[in-house]
């Protein structure tokens, strides 16, 4: 591994202006190609604290063994010149968009005497009019099969339109009027020529104008008494609504755009594309790359357009419009680089409202599945589940491999509506039903909060050890399992232990769950954490991280049991902040649910004015008599806040009662949000 400061260029010898930079290897060849608009700012960024780099960066700056620059004018320039070193020398560090196919076009070749409607992929060439691209060869057929029958332009390769031609007979599709057949004369060229005009104004989004024109000349047919031909042109307008159907209309303005949404973890991103052209979607791409570095969506929207909008294949052709999630920092100059490949003015912008603005989250919900799909394959293999298990052992120094998993993660706004989850996996699975959520009581931070929970979750675990450990008889039969319910067969409930704890932070978050795994004397547990930053696994008092390589399947295992934990517990975390917005005064009030209650604040408009209403006032509000009236205005005047008392029994403290803590804190939940049952009270 090499050391940076080894080739660290002499202070003062990098220039502060715009260029681009070029890492190498120690044979000489390029593995990293970056832009700045201050070169000078940019490179030192790369020679100091090693651990405070992105990982991926951390690995090209002690692969690399020498960096060299080229300075430009302007930021345009350099955006042009790192396009053609990345796609010249390919680098390795570099984030690649890309893929292992190409994707096809509807082409229509009107270079030919008699122009072709076929698929196509690869480089495009000219005179050769594209629509597109499309997601999948087969939904461009179905689309062609349907519009041939009002477009009967040709479709075969020229060496059966040429044989056709020389026997004097048409193929099949001529004969059942899926092709104008003009190998054999059947039409001129300028006829044919003319056809393929219409289905180009057609696919070019000009298709109410034309379906009008048939309903015209089919009304005509028909008074004309001509009822084969109306019958056939009826045919025809069903065809063409049919085909109008599959092509999604999302922007009634003809807008010409691509849509692009990203989602993305600390190690890689999903991004999805949608193709608007004519206000309809045409296709829709989708790739999941490495990050590099420690990008930020801007720089994720700078690498997706540099790289994907210069190729010279199919993907070459840039929209008039690009809805981006961010802006990147050189919007400016991309927005030039954009505008010259495309030959006139692009616009780059981020909607806020409307129906661009739903559309984009749309497609960020799609990157969003497409980036768990990428995560969840690695799951579906046993085989791989059990390499991630056995390399989490072999890093975190455990005799055997953690067959089950708790992670724990806290969630909370300043301290106000703090909760906790637990989530559970066994083989690599996660085990939905065990899934506990927790409600904090008295924490201020979420060190105590994490200390806390481990205690509340360990401290039941031990009591229903000691508990099992009691029935002397019973565990007779089967020592060896403390969790199991000798009369029901099935886990106690927090009886089982996990072989792996997993805290939701770095080195604090893991030192203060081991002080109180170690105040209850478990000492046959093991214990680590995740920390987002660099996705470093921390031990208990190590001072340095365990770095995992990057591509470690127990790393991504980690991962998924860390984002879990965390998708858990906010939504836990949002259902209490939500229940607490939404209770009033009048809540628990008898005889007044929800729609009175919404009845009475849409009447008054606040309880402010309601508490100050008189019996009559109040009643004047449809379905409240004067018996609710006068509890609405003894709650809200504090006359009920006393709770009432049986005969004979002492008066209740209100205070005190006000401050008891909630025993109920400890909740069995589905990842749904429901909870079917509660796990009890600890001690």
């Amino acid at each position: 591994m090499a050391d940076p400061s080894t080739y660290r260029p002499a202070p003062g010898t990098i220039p502060d202006a715009p260029g681009v930079y070029r890492f190498r290897d120690p044979t000489g060849r390029v593995i990293y190609v970056g832009k700045a608009k201050s070169l000078r700012s940019r490179l030192n960024s790369y020679f100091g604290d090693l651990w405070h780099l992105h990982q991926r960066t951390q690995q090209m700056v002690t692969t690399a063994a020498s960096v060299d620059w080229v300075t430009v004018g302007t930021e345009v320039e350099a955006l042009q010149l790192e396009y053609t070193w990345i796609k010249q020398y390919d680098p390795r560090f570099n984030v690649k968009y890309r893929d292992d196919k190409s994707y096809p076009y509807l082409a229509v070749t009107l270079d030919e005497e008699f122009p072709r409607l076929q698929v196509m992929r690869g480089a495009k060439r000219k005179g050769v009019r594209y629509f597109g691209p499309y997601s999948h060869a087969w939904a461009i057929r179905e689309t062609l099969d349907l519009l041939l029958r009002v477009f009967p332009a040709r479709t075969c390769s020229s060496g059966v339109f040429k044989r056709a031609g020389q026997i004097g007979r048409p193929c099949l599709l001529g004969y059942i009027g899926k092709c104008s057949a003009p190998c054999v004369g059947s039409v001129s060229a300028d006829e044919h020529r003319r056809i393929v005009d219409d289905f180009c104004d057609f696919m070019a989004g000009r298709t109410d104008a034309f379906v009008r024109k048939l309903e015209r000349d089919m009304t005509q047919a028909s008074e004309e008494l001509e009822f084969e031909r109306a019958a056939r042109l009826r045919d025809d307008i069903a065809a063409l609504r049919r085909a109008m159907e599959k092509q999604t209309v999302v922007f009634g303005d003809g807008t010409d755009a691509d849509v692009v949404a990203f989602a993305e973890d600390p190690l890689e991103a999903a991004v999805q594309v949608f193709h608007v052209r004519d206000g309809r979607i045409r296709g829709q791409r989708g790739w999941v790359v490495e990050k590099v570095e420690d990008l930020t969506t801007g720089d994720l929207v700078h690498h997706f357009c540099t790289q994907v909008y210069g190729d010279e294949r199919g993907e070459a052709d840039v929209p008039r419009e690009l809805l981006v999630p961010a802006l990147p920092a050189d919007a400016d100059a991309l927005t030039d680089w954009l505008s010259e490949h495309r030959g006139s003015r692009v616009a780059l912008r981020v909607p806020q409202r409307g129906d661009k603005k739903t559309l984009l989250e749309t497609v960020a919900r799609n990157a969003a599945e497409a980036l768990n799909r990428h995560k969840l394959r690695r799951a579906s293999d046993l085989t791989t589940r059990s390499r991630a298990l056995e390399e989490i052992s072999d890093a975190l120094g455990m005799q055997t491999a953690p067959l089950r998993i708790e992670c724990y993660d806290i969630s909370q706004i300043q301290g106000t509506d703090a909760v906790a989850s637990m989530v559970v996996f066994e083989d690599g699975l996660p085990r939905k039903n065990e899934y506990r959520r927790f409600a904090i009581r008295g924490a201020t931070d979420d060190l105590s909060a994490m200390s806390e929970v481990l205690r509340r979750r360990f401290a039941r675990y031990l009591d229903a050890r000691a508990e099992t450990g009691e029935l002397g008889d019973e565990m007779a039969a089967d020592p060896d399992k403390p969790g199991i319910d000798p009369s029901t067969g099935r886990p106690r409930r927090f009886a089982y232990p996990p072989q792996l704890v997993v805290v939701d932070g770095g080195q604090p978050q893991v030192n203060a769950a081991a002080a109180v795994l170690a105040e209850l004397g478990i000492d046959d547990i093991a214990l680590c954490g995740l920390a987002k930053r660099l996705e470093e696994v921390w031990l208990p008092e190590d001072d340095f991280p365990v770095i995992m390589p990057r591509t470690s399947e127990g790393l991504y295992l980690l991962q998924r049991v860390r984002d879990e934990a965390h998708r858990f517990a906010i939504t836990f975390h949002r259902q209490r902040r939500s229940k607490r917005m939404t209770q009033s005064g009048l809540d628990g009030i008898p005889g007044l649910g929800e729609v009175r209650r919404k009845a009475l604040l849409r009447h008054f408009g606040s309880l402010r004015r309601l508490a100050g209403a008189t019996v009559e006032e109040i009643t004047e509000v449809p379905g409240i008599g004067q018996r609710t009236a006068q509890a609405i205005i003894d709650a809200l005047n504090g006359d009920a806040a006393r709770p009432a008392t049986p005969a004979g029994a002492p008066p209740v403290d209100v205070d005190a009662a006000a401050v008891a803590p909630d025993e109920s804190a400890v909740d069995q939940a589905t990842p749904d949000g429901s909870m079917p049952g509660r796990a009890g009270t600890d001690a």
